[in-house]
């Protein structure tokens, strides 16, 4: 179950989680928080445990692998159903708990980062966090700095048991955003040694990659981005931005959609039959590396995701968020705060679907002021303390030997 390059002999060792159910979110914030402490840390080695059915898409550096559990994803109704219909979701549950907790035990590791569920899926992380809180393991719970209107996380975090096992198991909670931005668990009564445990580490800094992808095709000059991460809803507001652009022909700036990995195929097919219409549009399917577009582009149009917005922040990036309303508020949570600063121009979806008002935002796009001309400092030191707190945690911890920690 442990790679091979896993030396036991490795000063420090994190286990992440990642449940990924759907989209592109969790696997992507998972990969560069692993990513930056392996850079930092010559002898450190993380494991990923993800549900994401694209993780292979991904490339990955030496001292980070992962651990691919069986996919699932969530219905409309609040359900899960396993991502092999011949697979029953119980079955499916079975194997990811069992997965996990063998993995994790195997792996020994020094830290475990849990990824927004502190139960894991559907509470598949039970059986798994007594045996490494037995071992001597500190496990971390990290949360994006929104995750949803205040009642429904109150709510939510009350019906699934996420306080008292939070309260029980992890020793610091983690919020990936500034305390002056917004807070996560705003509304949620957490009991105030709890509520110590909260550390505000700033936003997660996104890089180029340093080798870039040699299929990449040539792209106009001075182009505007449309991105909608894993595209699984994105395709109404790719939409928009074809009837808009079709709508005022005075908008005559190249357009580069990308579509993402999760649109259906008669979706895609639409946007590609609206885009051929038009002059100067480009339609991408999926792009690893979309950090190098976001960087090239001369501004960009998206949903307004944690991960988008972290990239838009570090490649200073003019930018019109189109937040997603349901079925959670997180990305019109965010969108709206960041109006707020000045670090983007946002538009309702309701508004959005008038071509004449999308026509307007994106004609006032291209010349607004870069997040970096506005008051707001934007704290983008996240991965620089996460990395350090990781190393203080391995350093202060005067572990039990891996040989005898494996079978604690």
């Amino acid at each position: 179950m442990v790679p091979r390059f896993f030396s036991r002999d490795a000063q420090i060792r994190v286990l992440m989680y990642s449940h990924d159910t759907f989209g592109l979110g969790h696997l992507r914030r998972t990969r560069a928080i692993a990513h930056a402490l392996v850079e930092r840390h010559k002898q450190l080695s993380v494991l990923i445990i993800s549900g994401s059915s694209i993780a292979g898409a991904f490339d990955f550096k030496s001292r980070v692998d992962f651990v691919k559990v069986p996919s699932v994803i969530k219905l409309r109704n609040g359900e899960y159903t396993s991502l092999s219909n011949h697979i029953d979701i119980a079955d499916t549950l079975g194997m990811r708990r069992a997965i996990i907790e063998t993995a994790a035990v195997q792996f020994a590791p020094d830290v475990f980062i849990v990824d927004k569920e502190p139960r894991g899926l559907k509470g598949e992380l039970d059986t798994t966090l007594p045996q490494l809180a037995r071992q001597g393991c500190s496990i971390v719970l990290g949360l994006r700095e929104v995750l949803d209107a205040p009642a429904t996380v109150r709510r939510e975090w009350s019906a699934s048991g996420a306080m008292e096992c939070v309260r029980d198991y992890y020793e610091r909670i983690w919020v990936y955003g500034s305390k002056d931005f917004h807070d996560p668990l705003e509304g949620v009564d957490l009991p105030e040694p709890v509520r110590e445990r909260i550390d505000h580490v700033g936003f997660l800094a996104r890089t180029v990659p340093k080798i870039m992808n040699p299929m990449r095709r040539k792209l106009p000059d001075d182009f505007v981005l449309v991105t909608a991460g894993g595209g699984g809803d994105g395709a109404d507001m790719m939409r928009y931005v074809l009837s808009a652009l079709k709508h005022d022909r005075n908008l005559r700036q190249p357009y580069v959609l990308v579509l993402g990995p999760f649109m259906s195929i008669r979706e895609k097919s639409e946007i590609r039959h609206k885009a051929s219409r038009l002059e100067n549009v480009v339609v991408l399917d999926f792009d690893t590396q979309l950090e190098a577009l976001m960087q090239k582009a001369r501004a960009v149009v998206a949903m307004g995701g944690y991960n988008t917005f972290c990239e838009l922040l570090s490649f200073d990036c003019r930018a019109l968020i189109v937040p997603r309303k349901t079925p959670r508020v997180e990305q019109l949570i965010r969108a709206k705060r960041a109006s707020e600063f000045g670090l983007c121009s946002m538009i309702d979806p309701d508004e959005a679907s008038d071509p004449r008002r999308m026509a307007k935002a994106l004609f006032d796009l291209t010349d607004r002021a870069r997040p970096s001309a506005t008051p707001y400092r934007v704290d983008l030191k996240g991965l620089d303390r996460i990395s350090a707190t990781v190393a203080s945690i391995a350093k202060s911890r005067r572990r039990i030997p891996a040989n005898l920690r494996v079978h604690a």
